[in-house]
């Protein structure tokens, strides 16, 4: 695995920047199968847009968006956890599938994981790690999440797609 990947607060950027990178966003394109687990990538970013809760993220890599993925406060029930407030929920994290097999998705996990550290310092809510819940029919995320440092914590049944693994990775 090489490279480098970046995490672009889409809140964060001025309207120009932001309206370029939506239209970036807007042309990635989902792997086969991938509509089970993850939604359009343009839509999940303009909910996180509009929920405080939210903060969603563009994936990119040489200048360019090359995925997406949301960081959600008071939310990691949805993915299993016991406890909305201990954990960041990690949402809607995809890479084209053109970038797919890179290492991108790996390298966007362990970056997540240092965005939410840091938004937790700087808002003070006192989060300890990251969850995530991941299809039990998606082998290939559950690899890129456990060379991220995510452990498995279980099954989960409460997927729209099925049963699926809780992984967890403390700061």
């Amino acid at each position: 695995m090489s490279g480098h990947v970046w995490l672009l607060p889409l809140k964060n950027l001025d309207d120009d920047a932001r309206a370029i990178k939506l239209g970036e966003i807007a042309l990635l394109e989902l792997g086969e199968g991938q509509q089970k687990f993850v939604g359009d990538p343009l839509r999940m970013m303009l909910i996180g847009l509009e929920e405080e809760s939210r903060h969603p993220f563009a994936v990119d890599a040489n200048g360019a968006a090359v995925g997406v993925l949301t960081l959600q406060a008071g939310a990691a029930t949805l993915a299993g956890w016991p406890e909305d407030h201990t954990a960041w929920l990690l949402r809607g994290f995809l890479i084209d599938r053109r970038q797919q097999g890179k290492g991108l998705g790996t390298l966007a996990a362990e970056a997540a994981v240092r965005e939410a550290a840091k938004l937790t310092a700087d808002l003070g809510s006192g989060q300890a790690g990251v969850v995530l819940s991941v299809n039990e029919l998606n082998p290939g995320g559950q690899a890129a999440y456990r060379k991220a440092g995510f452990e498995d914590r279980g099954r989960y049944e409460g997927g729209d797609a099925g049963p699926q693994r809780i992984m967890y990775r403390a700061f």
